[in-house]
């Protein structure tokens, strides 16, 4: 936007200003219209932390408009929400990376596990997905579902937080949340290297 159409009395102080001497006042008085107050991250949040002011801070720039981020006077909205995702020190805060439901819920434990990358499903994994932990036994073993055909053991889960993958390995490690009488289950096949993650139907089915 040209300065012919901004607001005369913004117009009339920079011109008054530049016939003072402060051009670069101006200048900055001509920007500030297109500067937008919103949410910054100012230091390291976890998925599933509950952000608190503390976590967050306010900066004046000049946004896009495709760009989505919570405005500065809906801070107090975000204070006391989950993150969702992974939040880090001077990025800005957009709607999407929080959430209002608690990613670990009450009576549910968290089961890391390190998928390997011919294991990695070719869709993304994202927080709140829902996914299916399937027992597979191990290779020269005996196992009663194997040998009667029966299907196997399963535990529903879902994701929490999927990491990148690790230099040199590939591997990713996704943090599932399943219900509590079933973790310490899910834990020993990770630990045995009989578990394999799949996706679930989008509807839960």
């Amino acid at each position: 936007m040209s300065a012919r159409r901004r607001r005369p009395g913004v117009i009339a102080l920079s011109l008054a200003l530049i016939a003072a001497g402060g051009a670069g006042v101006a200048v900055l008085l001509l920007q500030v219209g297109n500067r937008t107050d919103v949410v910054t991250v100012v230091r390291d949040v976890q998925v599933g932390q509950v952000l608190t002011e503390d976590d967050l801070g306010k900066a004046s720039l000049a946004l896009d408009p495709a760009v989505k981020a919570v405005r500065a006077d809906n801070l107090k909205s975000v204070v006391g929400k989950w993150a969702a995702v992974e939040l880090k020190p001077g990025s800005l805060l957009s709607p999407s990376q929080v959430t209002k439901d608690n990613l670990v819920k009450a009576g549910e434990q968290l089961v890391p596990i390190g998928l390997e990358p011919k294991q990695i499903p070719a869709t993304a994994l994202v927080p709140g997905q829902k996914v299916q932990l399937v027992h597979v036994p191990a290779q020269g073993t005996t196992d009663t579902d194997k040998t009667s055909g029966a299907t196997p053991q399963t535990i529903d889960g879902r994701v929490v937080k999927a990491s990148g993958a690790a230099p040199g390995t590939g591997i990713v490690v996704v943090d599932v949340a399943t219900a509590a009488t079933d973790g310490p289950t899910a834990a020993a096949w990770e630990a045995a290297g009989t578990l394999r993650l799949v996706l679930a139907a989008p509807d839960g089915d």
